[in-house]
């Protein structure tokens, strides 16, 4: 993805999804909905488990405390965790958005939390298959359930990777600190 771009062509994008005149390719793990670098999912949280979900929050930021560059692997630009009560029931709400394809990150995101010897906060969640370990197809198969589907997408930076914006921001950075010096 890294390519030398005319800065003139640096835009932002917003698309409506799906669209009509794009043919939709099957990844590993099945189709390769959502498109996007990204996805929504929308999930009940197994009763009883509230507080455990909330803790896992805090044990991802423990982990990029002590190990900064935990989650490199994923690619991520942004990921984001809610919870919101409809009644009696707790649902949780994934949003994330990476840089590799759908079956690459699930792939990645099974390696990592095996490696790091962390479960994932999936398993707070009802349905989740219980062999996501071993199987990674299992953990796509149910994200692709729970999909919430995206009727609409902007992004301000659409072809940048998160690597060339950390980039980006360390020149910066080095530049300011650069100018401060000569004054």
């Amino acid at each position: 993805m890294s390519q030398t771009r005319n800065c003139a062509d640096i835009r932002p994008l917003a698309e409506a999804l799906p669209r009509a005149d794009e043919e939709i390719e099957t990844g590993r793990f099945g189709t390769a909905l959502p498109r996007s670098r990204g996805f929504t999912l929308i999930a009940k949280v197994i009763p009883g488990r509230e507080d455990a979900v909330r803790a896992h929050g805090k044990t991802i930021e423990n982990l990029i405390k002590e190990q900064p560059q935990a989650l490199a692997p994923l690619a991520l630009h942004f990921l984001r965790w809610a919870t919101y009560k409809e009644g009696d029931t707790t649902w949780f709400m994934y949003i994330g958005f990476f840089d590799t394809d759908f079956d690459k990150y699930i792939e990645d995101a099974v390696l990592l939390f095996k490696q790091a010897g962390l479960n994932t906060i999936f398993e707070q969640l009802e349905g989740f298959p219980s062999d996501w370990k071993e199987n990674p197809a299992s953990f796509a198969k149910f994200a692709r359930e729970h999909a919430a589907q995206p009727f609409m997408e902007y992004a301000e930076y659409p072809d940048a990777t998160g690597v060339e914006v950390v980039k980006a921001l360390k020149v910066r950075c080095a530049l300011s600190t650069m100018l401060d010096q000569m004054q």
